[in-house]
């Protein structure tokens, strides 16, 4: 709670800071002029870059493949899209970064190291068994309910 505290409250003071050393050096004009023409540039490259990454699923998935690299990839796109729309100069600098795919990858695997030592997962097995307090470990049976259902006659024949 108190690192987001620090991100919401420390990050705009800084980015505040930032922004008037730049007006200083560059004049007030140069500075928002480079400050929007990065958000726009950005979020440009973030739409685009994210419309890769949804083909990139969708074609992991025709393929059978788990799209874990591209759903990644997504996501980064996405906060990196979040982050050059925010008005600032250390937002377009980050967001830009995740743009570029060598940064992206390092990040999935910082980001991988993270969860694994971080996120802890659990599972659960409920089992209705008639006769057995548990699912027989060589059975085949998968228990299932029918929602809907239509007969398809072949015509080939």
């Amino acid at each position: 709670m108190l690192q987001l505290f620090l991100l919401f409250t420390l990050m705009p003071l800084l980015e505040l800071w930032l922004l008037f050393q730049l007006s200083d050096v560059f004049g007030f004009f140069t500075t928002v002029s480079i400050v929007l023409m990065t958000g726009i540039v950005g979020a440009s490259l973030a739409r685009w870059q994210g419309w890769q990454a949804v083909a990139r699923i969708q074609n992991d998935m025709r393929q059978g493949i788990m799209p874990a690299k591209s759903l990644g990839d997504g996501v980064m796109i996405l906060v990196a899209g979040v982050l050059l729309i925010t008005p600032g100069v250390i937002t377009d600098v980050v967001g830009l970064s995740l743009l570029i795919p060598p940064v992206r990858a390092g990040m999935r695997k910082l980001l991988a190291m993270w969860i694994a030592k971080n996120v802890q997962v659990q599972t659960n097995v409920n089992w209705q068994g008639q006769s057995e307090a548990y699912p027989p470990q060589d059975s085949n049976v998968v228990e299932g309910q029918i929602v809907d259902a239509h007969v398809v006659e072949n015509d080939s024949q």
